[in-house]
């Protein structure tokens, strides 16, 4: 990679200087290009720590984004544009600034004889796998347009049931941070007011009280220990989630197995699966292929771990629905409609319905949960604070009662 100083005009007229990395002086025109900033002077240079600059985050493409993106260049071929037309006119028309500067890139690899699923497949942060080897697909067939459809139904389809079952489990999750700083702002700033009057009173305090006021000292004389003590494991977590497998195996084994939000996510799962593995069989993307990319796309190894077995059942000469009807994880229903599916040769629009129906009943689990769980959590934020409150008002209750 090199390393260019620029000298150019943004989209506003403002002049702008900075420093660029690119493969080439013309790949780093096209880039800035991208940016909205019209080059006028370009000058090789070496990378400096002063000179690099420093960006935040990554150019990923917001959901909504992408679907508009599939749904227009699904229209703009079938009305007769050509692939990079399209591309240049969406490029100019989205409001994503990284989908914008892929799509530029693109028109340029397009234009230097390149196929579109090549250009795209070097974007990975744009273009996720299951749109290159479906794109892919329906070059090979001529069916680009309807290609694009379906991966825009399929998006929005994805985008719609994680966005359901982020927001359900949120709110259990918001609640019960709310619950302990709660917790912690009673240990620390209002029973320690009412601990001068309880050594005031001499008498023995109702086990109940005594036990709120010994979590109360050791909040405040603790509160690091535990602070420590919570960062360290969750470092840890977070470090053997992300480097050892059979960690993160067991995690998600856990979570698919945990009391009613398991089926929750157990059922979006096997959404996901069926939907990814219908849209690429229907884009006749061959089915050992299709399987490998959705071990990878799930994003759950214990499923992912079952859809390679069942790929390697397959090239074995076995069935595709025995690991699925062996395995735990998938209800009965699945491995039979997916065995009923190889029978007729009807596997992908078997895959569709199992698709419908699990996405209906998570929105049907969705709606139930959300019913029963504000007025869950309420009752139990009500019960952690009145437990506190009621430890201190017995004592005083007695003392007011020793009074009269």
């Amino acid at each position: 990679m090199q390393y260019f100083k620029y000298v150019g005009r943004t989209e506003k007229g403002y002049l702008k200087r900075g420093t660029i990395q690119s493969k080439s002086r013309n790949q780093a025109i096209i880039d800035l290009k991208a940016q909205g900033i019209q080059p006028r002077e370009l000058t090789e240079t070496k990378p400096s720590i002063f000179t690099t600059d420093i960006s935040f985050g990554n150019n990923a493409v917001k959901h909504r984004d992408f679907i508009i993106f599939c749904r227009q260049f699904a229209t703009l071929i079938r009305a007769g544009i050509t692939i990079v037309d399209a591309t240049n006119i969406l490029a100019h028309q989205t409001d994503s600034k990284g989908l914008k500067k892929a799509l530029l890139l693109v028109e340029s690899e397009l234009r230097d004889g390149r196929s579109f699923s090549e250009a795209v497949k070097s974007h990975p942060k744009i273009f996720p796998t299951i749109f290159v080897h479906m794109i892919e697909a329906g070059e090979m067939t001529g069916n680009l347009d309807e290609t694009l459809d379906r991966l825009a139904t399929y998006f929005e389809k994805q985008y719609n049931i994680r966005k359901k079952v982020q927001s359900t489990m949120a709110y259990p999750i918001v609640l019960t941070f709310v619950i302990i700083a709660v917790v912690i702002f009673l240990m620390l700033a209002i029973i320690p007011n009412f601990l001068s009057m309880f050594e005031q009173m001499g008498s023995e305090l109702p086990f109940v009280t005594q036990l709120v006021v010994n979590m109360s000292n050791f909040v405040q004389q603790s509160w690091w220990v535990l602070l420590s003590i919570l960062l360290v494991v969750i470092g840890i977590f977070i470090y053997l989630y992300r480097q050892n497998k059979a960690f993160n195996y067991s995690v998600h084994v856990m979570l698919l197995r945990m009391p009613i939000f398991g089926q929750l996510l157990q059922k979006s799962a096997i959404a996901r699966m069926s939907r990814t593995l219908a849209s690429l069989f229907s884009s006749s993307v061959p089915i050992l292929q299709a399987l490998g990319i959705v071990a990878k796309v799930v994003n759950n190894p214990v499923i992912g771990k079952v859809v390679l077995e069942a790929r390697e059942n397959l090239e074995s000469g076995q069935s595709l629905s025995e690991p699925l009807k062996k395995s735990w994880v998938f209800p009965p229903l699945v491995s039979h409609m997916t065995a009923i599916g190889e029978e007729t040769g009807s596997l992908d629009y078997m895959l569709e319905k199992i698709a419908d129906f699990y996405e209906e009943d998570v929105d049907r689990t969705v709606d139930t949960l959300r019913t029963l769980i504000e007025p869950l959590m309420i009752i139990l934020l009500a019960g952690v604070v009145g437990f506190i409150v009621l430890s201190i008002m017995v004592p005083m209750l007695s003392i007011f009662t020793d009074f009269n």
